[in-house]
Protein backbone atom coordinates (compact mmCIF):
# COMPACT_ATOMS: atom_id res chain seq x y z
CA UNK A 1 0.00 0.00 0.00
CA UNK A 2 1.34 3.56 -0.72
CA UNK A 3 2.16 5.96 2.28
CA UNK A 4 0.87 9.25 1.80
CA UNK A 5 3.51 11.87 0.67
CA UNK A 6 4.77 13.73 3.98
CA UNK A 7 2.76 14.63 6.75
CA UNK A 8 -0.95 14.69 7.56
CA UNK A 9 -2.41 17.69 8.13
CA UNK A 10 -5.29 18.20 10.51
CA UNK A 11 -7.25 21.22 11.20
CA UNK A 12 -9.21 21.68 14.55
CA UNK A 13 -11.72 24.23 15.12
CA UNK A 14 -13.05 25.29 18.40
CA UNK A 15 -13.68 28.55 19.97
CA UNK A 16 -12.21 27.31 23.26
CA UNK A 17 -8.44 27.70 23.44
CA UNK A 18 -7.63 24.83 25.75
CA UNK A 19 -9.56 22.32 23.54
CA UNK A 20 -7.83 23.60 20.48
CA UNK A 21 -3.99 22.82 22.89
CA UNK A 22 -5.34 19.41 23.58
CA UNK A 23 -6.27 17.98 19.92
CA UNK A 24 -2.57 19.80 19.10
CA UNK A 25 -1.19 18.06 21.83
CA UNK A 26 -2.33 14.52 21.52
CA UNK A 27 -2.09 14.39 17.68
CA UNK A 28 1.03 16.86 17.03
CA UNK A 29 3.61 14.01 16.93
CA UNK A 30 1.31 12.34 13.89
CA UNK A 31 0.47 15.04 11.56
CA UNK A 32 0.67 18.76 11.29
CA UNK A 33 -1.93 20.88 13.53
CA UNK A 34 -3.39 23.96 12.10
CA UNK A 35 -5.43 25.62 15.24
CA UNK A 36 -8.26 27.82 14.08
CA UNK A 37 -10.73 29.65 16.63
CA UNK A 38 -13.88 29.94 14.26
CA UNK A 39 -15.02 29.18 11.07
CA UNK A 40 -13.30 31.98 8.96
CA UNK A 41 -10.50 30.86 10.34
CA UNK A 42 -10.99 26.91 9.30
CA UNK A 43 -11.87 28.11 5.92
CA UNK A 44 -8.97 30.02 5.11
CA UNK A 45 -6.62 27.02 6.55
CA UNK A 46 -8.54 24.47 3.78
CA UNK A 47 -7.72 27.40 1.25
CA UNK A 48 -4.04 27.27 2.18
CA UNK A 49 -3.70 23.65 0.97
CA UNK A 50 -5.46 20.20 1.24
CA UNK A 51 -6.69 18.84 4.78
CA UNK A 52 -6.53 15.45 5.72
CA UNK A 53 -8.80 15.58 8.74
CA UNK A 54 -10.77 18.32 10.22
CA UNK A 55 -11.96 18.27 13.70
CA UNK A 56 -14.77 20.64 14.51
CA UNK A 57 -16.62 21.56 17.50
CA UNK A 58 -20.40 21.84 16.81
CA UNK A 59 -21.21 25.22 19.20
CA UNK A 60 -19.37 27.87 18.47
CA UNK A 61 -20.27 31.60 18.17
CA UNK A 62 -21.21 32.70 14.76
CA UNK A 63 -21.17 29.80 12.27
CA UNK A 64 -21.63 26.11 14.33
CA UNK A 65 -19.84 23.27 13.42
CA UNK A 66 -22.74 22.10 11.04
CA UNK A 67 -23.02 25.22 9.25
CA UNK A 68 -19.32 24.95 8.71
CA UNK A 69 -19.38 21.33 7.89
CA UNK A 70 -22.03 22.11 4.95
CA UNK A 71 -20.13 24.51 3.54
CA UNK A 72 -16.84 22.21 3.56
CA UNK A 73 -19.13 19.80 1.96
CA UNK A 74 -19.84 22.17 -0.64
CA UNK A 75 -16.10 24.12 -1.32
CA UNK A 76 -13.73 21.42 -0.42
CA UNK A 77 -15.54 17.81 -1.48
CA UNK A 78 -13.45 15.19 -0.16
CA UNK A 79 -12.18 16.72 3.24
CA UNK A 80 -12.51 14.32 6.39
CA UNK A 81 -14.39 15.87 9.43
CA UNK A 82 -14.93 14.73 12.56
CA UNK A 83 -17.71 16.81 14.85
CA UNK A 84 -16.85 17.23 18.93
CA UNK A 85 -19.31 18.22 21.20
CA UNK A 86 -20.25 18.52 24.88
CA UNK A 87 -23.94 18.71 24.92
CA UNK A 88 -24.92 15.96 22.02
CA UNK A 89 -28.08 14.51 20.62
CA UNK A 90 -29.69 12.29 18.41
CA UNK A 91 -30.71 14.45 16.02
CA UNK A 92 -27.03 16.68 15.60
CA UNK A 93 -24.97 13.12 15.18
CA UNK A 94 -27.48 11.82 12.31
CA UNK A 95 -27.46 15.06 10.90
CA UNK A 96 -23.67 15.32 11.07
CA UNK A 97 -23.03 11.65 10.06
CA UNK A 98 -25.50 12.10 7.06
CA UNK A 99 -23.45 14.74 5.92
CA UNK A 100 -19.98 12.08 5.98
CA UNK A 101 -18.51 12.62 9.15
CA UNK A 102 -15.96 10.21 9.56
CA UNK A 103 -16.88 10.20 13.24
CA UNK A 104 -18.52 11.83 15.98
CA UNK A 105 -16.98 12.13 20.06
CA UNK A 106 -18.58 13.81 22.80
CA UNK A 107 -16.52 16.11 25.27
CA UNK A 108 -14.30 15.51 27.25
CA UNK A 109 -12.40 13.58 24.52
CA UNK A 110 -9.38 11.66 25.32
CA UNK A 111 -6.00 11.40 23.45
CA UNK A 112 -6.73 8.31 22.38
CA UNK A 113 -9.79 8.40 20.26
CA UNK A 114 -8.36 11.62 18.61
CA UNK A 115 -5.25 9.46 17.69
CA UNK A 116 -7.67 6.48 17.02
CA UNK A 117 -9.96 8.66 15.09
CA UNK A 118 -6.71 10.00 12.83
CA UNK A 119 -5.17 6.77 12.13
CA UNK A 120 -8.38 5.22 11.17
CA UNK A 121 -8.98 7.88 8.67
CA UNK A 122 -5.34 8.58 7.13
CA UNK A 123 -6.06 4.49 6.68
CA UNK A 124 -9.28 4.98 4.71
CA UNK A 125 -7.53 7.76 2.59
CA UNK A 126 -5.01 6.06 1.86
CA UNK A 127 -7.12 2.79 0.93
CA UNK A 128 -9.31 4.61 -1.31
CA UNK A 129 -6.20 6.57 -2.64
CA UNK A 130 -4.64 3.32 -3.57
CA UNK A 131 -7.93 1.81 -4.92
CA UNK A 132 -8.33 4.68 -7.41
CA UNK A 133 -4.97 4.77 -8.42
CA UNK A 134 -5.44 0.56 -9.43
CA UNK A 135 -8.33 1.67 -11.58
CA UNK A 136 -6.77 4.47 -13.19
CA UNK A 137 -3.92 2.38 -13.97
CA UNK A 138 -6.06 -0.69 -14.67
CA UNK A 139 -7.98 1.66 -17.11
CA UNK A 140 -4.54 2.61 -18.94
CA UNK A 141 -3.56 -0.40 -20.04
CA UNK A 142 -7.15 -1.20 -21.26
CA UNK A 143 -6.69 2.05 -23.22
CA UNK A 144 -3.13 0.91 -24.51
CA UNK A 145 -4.37 -2.26 -25.47
CA UNK A 146 -5.69 -0.19 -28.82
CA UNK A 147 -2.05 0.28 -29.83
CA UNK A 148 -1.97 -3.45 -29.94
CA UNK A 149 -4.15 -3.23 -33.61
CA UNK A 150 -2.13 -0.63 -35.21
CA UNK A 151 -0.21 -2.53 -37.73
CA UNK A 152 1.59 0.47 -39.45
CA UNK A 153 4.13 2.64 -37.53
CA UNK A 154 2.22 5.68 -38.57
CA UNK A 155 -0.69 4.11 -36.68
CA UNK A 156 1.68 3.56 -34.07
CA UNK A 157 2.57 7.21 -33.25
CA UNK A 158 -0.63 9.04 -34.05
CA UNK A 159 -2.37 6.54 -31.34
CA UNK A 160 0.35 6.28 -29.20
CA UNK A 161 0.19 10.39 -28.73
CA UNK A 162 -3.15 10.71 -27.69
CA UNK A 163 -3.05 8.24 -25.60
CA UNK A 164 0.29 9.92 -23.62
CA UNK A 165 -1.68 13.07 -23.75
CA UNK A 166 -4.44 11.71 -22.23
CA UNK A 167 -2.62 9.62 -19.62
CA UNK A 168 -0.71 12.58 -18.49
CA UNK A 169 -3.64 15.24 -18.95
CA UNK A 170 -2.64 17.56 -21.46
CA UNK A 171 -3.73 18.79 -24.72
CA UNK A 172 -0.53 19.42 -26.84
CA UNK A 173 2.04 17.51 -27.95
CA UNK A 174 3.71 15.73 -31.33
CA UNK A 175 5.42 12.87 -32.39
CA UNK A 176 8.21 12.77 -34.81
CA UNK A 177 9.46 9.61 -36.25
CA UNK A 178 11.73 7.58 -39.26
CA UNK A 179 9.76 6.72 -42.21
CA UNK A 180 11.32 3.77 -43.44
CA UNK A 181 8.68 2.72 -45.78
CA UNK A 182 9.92 6.35 -47.73
CA UNK A 183 13.80 7.21 -46.62
CA UNK A 184 14.77 10.44 -46.11
CA UNK A 185 10.79 11.68 -45.15
CA UNK A 186 10.50 12.09 -41.47
CA UNK A 187 6.85 11.27 -40.34
CA UNK A 188 5.25 14.10 -38.13
CA UNK A 189 1.69 14.22 -36.45
CA UNK A 190 0.58 17.13 -33.93
CA UNK A 191 -2.16 17.83 -31.56
CA UNK A 192 -3.32 20.96 -29.84
CA UNK A 193 -1.71 23.66 -32.10
CA UNK A 194 -3.25 26.08 -34.43
CA UNK A 195 -2.97 26.17 -38.04
CA UNK A 196 -0.01 28.37 -38.22
CA UNK A 197 1.55 26.59 -35.29
CA UNK A 198 1.30 23.50 -37.06
CA UNK A 199 2.57 24.66 -40.43
CA UNK A 200 5.58 26.34 -38.89
CA UNK A 201 6.50 23.61 -36.36
CA UNK A 202 6.26 21.29 -39.41
CA UNK A 203 8.80 23.13 -41.29
CA UNK A 204 10.79 23.98 -38.63
CA UNK A 205 11.06 20.06 -37.89
CA UNK A 206 11.80 18.79 -41.67
CA UNK A 207 14.51 21.54 -42.77
CA UNK A 208 16.25 20.48 -39.58
CA UNK A 209 15.74 17.00 -38.15
CA UNK A 210 16.37 16.79 -35.03
CA UNK A 211 18.73 13.44 -34.01
CA UNK A 212 16.10 11.17 -32.93
CA UNK A 213 18.96 8.22 -32.13
CA UNK A 214 19.92 10.64 -29.22
CA UNK A 215 17.09 10.06 -27.24
CA UNK A 216 17.45 6.74 -25.45
CA UNK A 217 15.38 7.10 -22.28
CA UNK A 218 12.12 8.92 -21.02
CA UNK A 219 13.57 12.64 -20.84
CA UNK A 220 11.95 15.64 -18.79
CA UNK A 221 13.00 19.04 -21.12
CA UNK A 222 13.38 22.54 -19.29
CA UNK A 223 15.87 23.33 -22.36
CA UNK A 224 17.36 21.46 -24.80
CA UNK A 225 17.30 21.09 -29.29
CA UNK A 226 13.46 20.58 -29.60
CA UNK A 227 12.93 23.27 -26.69
CA UNK A 228 14.28 25.58 -28.08
CA UNK A 229 13.18 25.21 -31.08
CA UNK A 230 9.64 25.72 -29.69
CA UNK A 231 10.40 28.66 -28.32
CA UNK A 232 12.08 30.42 -31.45
CA UNK A 233 8.56 29.62 -33.01
CA UNK A 234 6.55 31.39 -30.30
CA UNK A 235 4.86 28.38 -28.88
CA UNK A 236 4.48 28.64 -24.94
CA UNK A 237 6.07 25.33 -23.47
CA UNK A 238 6.99 24.67 -19.69
CA UNK A 239 8.50 21.16 -19.12
CA UNK A 240 9.04 19.13 -21.87
CA UNK A 241 8.36 15.63 -21.68
CA UNK A 242 10.29 13.59 -24.67
CA UNK A 243 9.49 9.64 -25.02
CA UNK A 244 11.44 7.59 -27.00
CA UNK A 245 9.83 4.77 -28.99
CA UNK A 246 12.11 2.28 -30.84
CA UNK A 247 11.55 -0.78 -32.99
CA UNK A 248 13.56 -3.70 -33.08
CA UNK A 249 15.27 -2.98 -36.58
CA UNK A 250 14.66 0.54 -38.34
CA UNK A 251 11.34 2.31 -36.68
CA UNK A 252 12.07 4.41 -33.90
CA UNK A 253 10.75 8.05 -33.15
CA UNK A 254 9.71 10.14 -30.07
CA UNK A 255 6.81 11.45 -28.81
CA UNK A 256 6.92 14.94 -27.45
CA UNK A 257 4.38 16.50 -24.82
CA UNK A 258 4.13 19.98 -23.87
CA UNK A 259 3.98 20.76 -20.29
CA UNK A 260 2.30 23.59 -18.61
CA UNK A 261 3.91 26.01 -15.78
CA UNK A 262 4.30 22.94 -13.29
CA UNK A 263 6.66 20.07 -13.21
CA UNK A 264 5.51 16.64 -14.58
CA UNK A 265 5.10 14.77 -11.36
CA UNK A 266 6.42 11.28 -11.14
CA UNK A 267 2.12 9.94 -11.06
CA UNK A 268 2.45 11.35 -14.46
CA UNK A 269 5.74 9.89 -15.34
CA UNK A 270 4.86 6.65 -14.59
CA UNK A 271 1.74 6.76 -16.69
CA UNK A 272 3.72 8.25 -19.80
CA UNK A 273 5.93 5.62 -19.39
CA UNK A 274 3.60 2.92 -19.41
CA UNK A 275 2.04 4.56 -22.91
CA UNK A 276 5.48 4.04 -24.21
CA UNK A 277 6.12 0.80 -23.53
CA UNK A 278 2.89 -0.28 -24.86
CA UNK A 279 3.50 1.99 -28.09
CA UNK A 280 7.01 0.46 -28.38
CA UNK A 281 6.06 -3.52 -28.36
CA UNK A 282 3.18 -1.98 -30.93
CA UNK A 283 6.03 -0.52 -33.63
CA UNK A 284 7.98 -3.98 -32.70
CA UNK A 285 4.93 -5.82 -33.42
CA UNK A 286 4.13 -3.29 -36.73
CA UNK A 287 7.92 -3.82 -38.08
CA UNK A 288 6.94 -8.12 -37.32
CA UNK A 289 3.57 -7.76 -39.81
CA UNK A 290 5.45 -5.29 -42.48
CA UNK A 291 8.76 -8.05 -42.70
CA UNK A 292 5.90 -11.28 -43.01
CA UNK A 293 4.08 -8.86 -45.41
CA UNK A 294 7.27 -7.68 -47.44
CA UNK A 295 7.84 -11.97 -47.91
CA UNK A 296 3.90 -12.11 -48.90
CA UNK A 297 4.76 -9.31 -51.48
CA UNK A 298 8.27 -9.59 -53.20
CA UNK A 299 7.47 -11.11 -56.65
CA UNK A 300 9.34 -14.65 -57.18
CA UNK A 301 10.97 -13.53 -60.40
CA UNK A 302 12.20 -9.96 -60.27
CA UNK A 303 12.20 -9.87 -56.67
CA UNK A 304 10.63 -6.20 -56.98
CA UNK A 305 7.43 -6.29 -55.14
CA UNK A 306 3.86 -7.39 -56.74
CA UNK A 307 0.84 -6.51 -57.47
CA UNK A 308 -1.15 -7.17 -54.10
CA UNK A 309 1.54 -4.96 -52.03
CA UNK A 310 0.97 -2.36 -54.83
CA UNK A 311 -2.64 -2.29 -53.85
CA UNK A 312 -1.74 -1.98 -50.69
CA UNK A 313 0.73 0.85 -51.25
CA UNK A 314 -1.20 2.96 -53.50
CA UNK A 315 -3.97 3.02 -51.02
CA UNK A 316 -1.87 4.26 -47.92
CA UNK A 317 -0.39 6.97 -50.40
CA UNK A 318 -3.83 8.52 -51.70
CA UNK A 319 -5.09 8.24 -48.06
CA UNK A 320 -1.28 10.64 -47.25
CA UNK A 321 -1.75 13.10 -49.96
CA UNK A 322 -5.48 13.63 -49.44
CA UNK A 323 -4.18 14.31 -45.96
CA UNK A 324 -1.28 16.92 -46.68
CA UNK A 325 -2.80 18.23 -50.57
CA UNK A 326 -0.17 16.63 -52.42
CA UNK A 327 0.06 14.86 -55.40
CA UNK A 328 1.48 11.37 -56.79
CA UNK A 329 1.63 10.01 -59.96
CA UNK A 330 1.25 6.28 -60.61
CA UNK A 331 3.17 4.90 -64.26
CA UNK A 332 1.80 1.80 -66.10
CA UNK A 333 4.26 0.04 -68.17
CA UNK A 334 4.43 -2.63 -70.89
CA UNK A 335 7.18 -4.58 -72.61
CA UNK A 336 6.44 -4.01 -76.47
CA UNK A 337 6.05 -7.22 -78.26
CA UNK A 338 7.80 -9.37 -74.83
CA UNK A 339 6.37 -12.81 -76.36
CA UNK A 340 8.83 -12.34 -79.30
CA UNK A 341 11.75 -12.77 -76.48
CA UNK A 342 10.19 -15.67 -74.90
CA UNK A 343 9.30 -17.58 -77.97
CA UNK A 344 13.10 -16.87 -79.73
CA UNK A 345 14.70 -16.99 -76.68
CA UNK A 346 12.99 -19.47 -74.09
CA UNK A 347 11.36 -18.68 -70.66
CA UNK A 348 14.62 -18.76 -69.20
CA UNK A 349 16.09 -15.77 -71.15
CA UNK A 350 12.91 -13.76 -70.57
CA UNK A 351 12.34 -14.37 -67.15
CA UNK A 352 16.25 -12.99 -66.53
CA UNK A 353 15.04 -9.97 -68.84
CA UNK A 354 12.29 -9.05 -66.71
CA UNK A 355 14.56 -9.36 -63.39
CA UNK A 356 17.35 -6.75 -65.47
CA UNK A 357 14.81 -4.94 -66.26
CA UNK A 358 13.18 -4.52 -62.69
CA UNK A 359 17.06 -3.23 -61.89
CA UNK A 360 16.47 -0.64 -64.63
CA UNK A 361 13.50 0.53 -63.16
CA UNK A 362 15.17 0.88 -60.04
CA UNK A 363 17.82 2.71 -60.54
CA UNK A 364 15.44 5.50 -62.95
CA UNK A 365 13.66 5.82 -59.78
CA UNK A 366 13.97 7.44 -56.25
CA UNK A 367 14.03 5.08 -52.82
CA UNK A 368 10.81 6.60 -51.85
CA UNK A 369 9.30 5.06 -54.75
CA UNK A 370 7.31 1.86 -55.60
CA UNK A 371 8.58 -0.95 -58.42
CA UNK A 372 6.31 -3.16 -58.71
CA UNK A 373 5.65 -6.12 -61.11
CA UNK A 374 1.86 -6.14 -61.96
CA UNK A 375 2.13 -9.24 -63.97
CA UNK A 376 3.57 -11.20 -66.98
CA UNK A 377 5.72 -8.25 -68.56
CA UNK A 378 3.73 -5.40 -67.03
CA UNK A 379 5.14 -3.04 -64.05
CA UNK A 380 3.91 -0.08 -62.76
CA UNK A 381 5.94 2.65 -60.27
CA UNK A 382 4.34 4.52 -57.84
CA UNK A 383 5.92 8.38 -57.62
CA UNK A 384 5.06 9.69 -54.24
CA UNK A 385 4.60 13.58 -54.28
CA UNK A 386 5.21 13.52 -57.45
CA UNK A 387 3.08 16.05 -60.54
CA UNK A 388 1.65 14.77 -64.30
CA UNK A 389 4.72 16.75 -65.73
CA UNK A 390 7.48 15.59 -63.46
CA UNK A 391 5.84 11.91 -63.54
CA UNK A 392 5.68 12.15 -67.36
CA UNK A 393 9.35 13.25 -67.25
CA UNK A 394 9.98 10.44 -65.42
CA UNK A 395 8.60 7.71 -67.55
CA UNK A 396 10.17 9.23 -71.33
CA UNK A 397 13.60 8.94 -69.25
CA UNK A 398 12.47 5.35 -68.38
CA UNK A 399 11.62 4.82 -71.99
CA UNK A 400 14.93 5.84 -73.07
CA UNK A 401 16.69 4.25 -70.39
CA UNK A 402 14.91 0.97 -71.73
CA UNK A 403 15.18 1.44 -75.62
CA UNK A 404 19.42 2.22 -75.02
CA UNK A 405 19.83 -0.79 -72.57
CA UNK A 406 21.59 -4.03 -74.22
CA UNK A 407 19.65 -6.99 -72.12
CA UNK A 408 21.65 -10.44 -72.08
CA UNK A 409 20.04 -13.41 -73.24
CA UNK A 410 22.83 -16.11 -73.12
CA UNK A 411 26.66 -15.88 -74.05
CA UNK A 412 27.78 -13.43 -76.13
CA UNK A 413 24.38 -12.35 -76.92
CA UNK A 414 21.96 -9.51 -76.03
CA UNK A 415 18.63 -8.30 -77.23
CA UNK A 416 16.99 -4.87 -77.60
CA UNK A 417 13.98 -3.78 -76.01
CA UNK A 418 10.80 -0.93 -75.67
CA UNK A 419 8.20 -0.38 -73.64
CA UNK A 420 4.58 1.52 -73.50
CA UNK A 421 4.13 3.97 -70.28
CA UNK A 422 0.92 5.36 -69.32
CA UNK A 423 0.80 8.24 -66.69
CA UNK A 424 -2.00 9.29 -64.49
CA UNK A 425 -1.97 11.95 -61.09
CA UNK A 426 -3.63 11.65 -58.10
CA UNK A 427 -5.81 13.82 -58.19
CA UNK A 428 -6.77 15.01 -61.56
CA UNK A 429 -7.21 11.42 -62.81
CA UNK A 430 -8.75 10.09 -60.01
CA UNK A 431 -9.16 9.96 -56.18
CA UNK A 432 -9.00 5.88 -55.61
CA UNK A 433 -6.53 3.09 -56.75
CA UNK A 434 -9.00 2.01 -58.50
CA UNK A 435 -9.72 5.51 -61.37
CA UNK A 436 -5.57 5.77 -60.93
CA UNK A 437 -4.61 2.22 -62.09
CA UNK A 438 -7.58 2.44 -64.52
CA UNK A 439 -6.79 5.58 -65.88
CA UNK A 440 -2.73 4.69 -66.54
CA UNK A 441 -3.77 1.48 -67.86
CA UNK A 442 -5.14 3.12 -70.61
CA UNK A 443 -2.93 5.79 -71.14
CA UNK A 444 -0.50 3.15 -71.75
CA UNK A 445 -2.92 0.88 -74.31
CA UNK A 446 -2.76 4.71 -76.01
CA UNK A 447 1.03 4.66 -76.33
CA UNK A 448 0.34 1.01 -78.00
CA UNK A 449 -2.03 2.20 -80.44
CA UNK A 450 -0.09 5.09 -81.35
CA UNK A 451 3.00 2.87 -82.00
CA UNK A 452 4.38 1.79 -78.84
CA UNK A 453 7.41 2.61 -77.39
CA UNK A 454 6.14 5.87 -76.33
CA UNK A 455 4.32 7.63 -72.95
CA UNK A 456 0.97 8.34 -72.95
CA UNK A 457 -0.62 10.75 -69.71
CA UNK A 458 -4.15 10.00 -68.72
CA UNK A 459 -4.93 13.92 -69.56
CA UNK A 460 -4.61 12.70 -73.71
CA UNK A 461 -7.46 10.79 -73.32
CA UNK A 462 -10.19 13.57 -72.91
Amino acid sequence: MTEPAGRARVLVVDDDRFQREFVCDALGERADVVPCANADEALAGLRAGPVDLLVCDLEMPGCSGLELVQQVVREHPGTDFVIVTGHASVATAVEAMRMGAADYLEKPVHAEELVLVLERTLGRRRLLTENQRLRDEIALHQSCRLLSGCLEPEDVFAMGLDLALRAVGLSRGFALYRRTALPGTDGFHCRGFGEAEEVALRESLASKPPALEQVGALQRQSRGELHRRLASLGIPVGELLVLPIAGEDAEGGVLCLLGESEPFSEPLLSRAQVVAEHATLALRNAERYRDARDRAFIDDVTEVYNARYLREALDREIRRAERYGTELSILFLDLDRFKLVNDTYGHLVGSNTLRQLSRLLEACVRQVDTVARYGGDEFTILLVDTGERVGRNIAERIRQSVERHAFEAGPGRTLRLSCSLGVATYPAHGRTREALLDASDKAMYRAKSQGRNRVVAATELD
